[in-house]
């Protein structure tokens, strides 16, 4: 798409019939940086967010983002790689991609590949060679192991001049983070050779979850796109591509499709199915209910401080971020927990709360523990007996 198009304009399908449904200011630009100093913290620059809606296509899109304000570089700290639950569901969808798409000895490509461990698993479980692009992969960083077979580029993809071969370009959680997702699909098959036999698997949040369950968490400035099972098969179909397989996963946290270049002309309504009436229901129904989801909590959080209860928030990555942001109450919650120890010691961007260890909880004793994210809740259950902490745990 044109950088001179409209910000209201579609940055999918190129359709002016957008409208506004949900708005929110002076969120922090990035939600994952590792910031050293509460005072860095909370001096974090700001932006603000206009999810718009295309009645076309389906595509839901922050018309202010600004790309300037964003930063991917090493102090980016992302990986969920440190809980047992994920690992676990790392590794089985590694697996089921390895059989799915017969890929042994292979060439393999990732773009946006965090801290490397997945392409690592690929790679390892079929014997691939894999090449990684990231500008937050640190080497240094990297929780995957040193694999031979693997080379990870800490760049943005495609970098100037460089083309590839690939028979799987794998590109998980990336999606979401690009402004003008056909140009980035456009450029990507550009860049690589043999692209007609190669499949291509993208990961990216469900956005139908996110909408049925009122997620105001889950919308925070890096995640300009937002994506449901039909607008992401129609930016493919538009592309070109025939789609092989789509699937949830994550408790359906997440979408997947898989898809390959067509040999037959790309025909926009081929395989559709009718999910825009759903769709536009689900905005609807998001933009009357948040605001008084976000009541519910702000009265919720003044009723903890009122009781002299102790409260802290499980998760320091961009779900918390985003909760603190749209609810916390001047600083009432204090602490926030994480089991990376990484992040452990930094601050949560905006609102400054000091990132701890579980083990600090043994001290600290609170009564309630928000969890960020309900995927984890028994794996913060067993860690919290573990320390000998008992609190009441809600689930987001």
């Amino acid at each position: 798409m044109s950088q001179l198009l409209s910000p209201s304009t579609c940055r999918s399908c190129g359709s002016s019939s957008t409208q506004a449904f949900y708005e929110i200011g002076e969120v922090p630009v990035n939600s994952v940086l590792l910031l050293s100093t509460r005072q860095e913290a909370v001096g974090l620059p700001t932006g603000h967010i206009e999810l718009r809606f295309c009645d076309h296509c389906g595509f839901i899109f922050n018309a202010l983002f600004d790309m300037s304000l964003v930063e991917y570089s090493p102090r980016c700290e992302e990986t969920q790689g440190h809980s047992p639950s994920f690992r676990n569901w790392h590794e089985s969808l590694a697996r089921r991609l390895v059989e799915r798409y017969n890929l042994r000895n292979r060439e393999i490509l990732e773009i946006g590949c965090g801290k490397g461990e997945f392409l690592d698993l690929l790679c390892t479980l079929g014997g691939n060679r894999g090449v990684g692009f990231d500008p937050a992969y640190v080497e240094e960083r990297s929780i995957a192991s040193r694999n031979s077979r693997v080379e990870f580029i800490p760049l943005k993809y495609p970098p100037e001049s460089l083309r590839h071969s690939a028979d799987f370009l794998c590109c998980k959680m990336t999606l979401e983070h690009i402004h003008d997702p056909a140009e980035f699909i456009d450029r990507v098959c550009r860049s690589l050779d043999k692209l007609r036999d190669t499949v291509v698997f993208l990961q990216v949040p469900n956005t139908m979850k996110i909408l049925s369950d009122l997620a105001f968490w889950d919308v925070y400035y890096e995640h300009c796109s937002y994506y449901t099972g039909g607008s992401l098969r129609r930016l493919l179909m538009e592309r070109g591509f025939e789609i092989l397989d789509t699937g949830l996963e994550y408790a359906d946290q997440y979408l997947t499709i898989g898809a390959r270049l067509s040999k037959q002309p790309a025909r926009f309504t081929t395989d559709m199915p009718d999910d825009l009436p759903g769709l536009r229901k689900a905005v609807s129904r998001f933009a009357e209910g948040v605001p008084a989801w976000l009541a519910h909590w702000h009265h919720q959080l003044r009723d903890y401080r009122e009781r002299n209860l102790r409260v802290v928030v499980w998760g320091s990555g961009s779900k918390g971020v985003a909760f603190l942001t749209a609810v916390d109450l001047d600083g009432f919650i204090e602490y926030v927990v994480d089991i990376n120890p990484h992040r452990q010691g930094h601050y949560m961007a905006k609102t400054g709360q000091k990132i701890v260890g579980p083990d600090f909880l043994r001290q600290y004793s609170p009564n309630v523990v928000l969890v960020m994210n309900a995927f984890y809740r028994l794996e913060i259950a067993v860690e919290m007996k573990r320390h000998g902490v008992e609190a009441q745990i809600l689930t987001m």
